[in-house]
């Protein structure tokens, strides 16, 4: 990551304005609402616009996974420091019901997991860590649930 936009993502409170005004996110009418300052939670919300719903009158498929596309990474990448290299490897959707109105999706980085990888990096091998998270609607009722898998590798010293 270059040197701009680390100094962008330096505290949790630039982090959730820089994507909030992020061209993907804005575009779909994602908001990033919370991140916690020890980047270990965020909570992403999106409103249902006439710019995110498809042809059915539910929200794009699209804009649902977009609200979770980075932010294990981003958060991972925060917690574990400069010295980890951390991409997206793969991710899923399944889509259990249509998602209508105002949808919110929650991470949560516990230290235990963050203790984890770092132990599985040490001698600098990869690690493929893997979440779900669930997209629910208003009343709490799932719409979505993603599964993200992340590599992790600590840097060469």
């Amino acid at each position: 990551m270059n040197s701009t936009i680390r100094r962008w993502l330096a505290s949790a409170g630039a982090m959730r304005r820089m994507l909030s005004t992020f061209a993907p996110y804005l575009g779909a009418g994602i908001r990033v609402t919370d991140i916690a300052d020890d980047f270990s939670s965020a909570t992403v919300e999106m409103g249902q616009h006439w710019y995110n719903t498809n042809y059915v009158g539910t929200h794009f498929g699209g804009s649902l996974y977009s609200m979770v596309d980075p932010m294990y990474m981003l958060l991972l990448m925060r917690r574990l420091g400069n010295d980890y290299i951390v991409w997206d490897k793969s991710a899923s959707i399944d889509f259990i019901r249509p998602g209508k109105g105002k949808v919110m999706a929650r991470f949560e980085l516990t230290d235990e997991r963050v203790d984890e990888i770092r132990a599985a990096t040490a001698n600098g091998d990869k690690m493929l860590p893997e979440w779900d998270v669930d997209i629910v609607d208003e009343s709490g009722d799932l719409v979505a649930r993603v599964h993200k898998v992340l590599y992790v590798r600590r840097k060469n010293r």
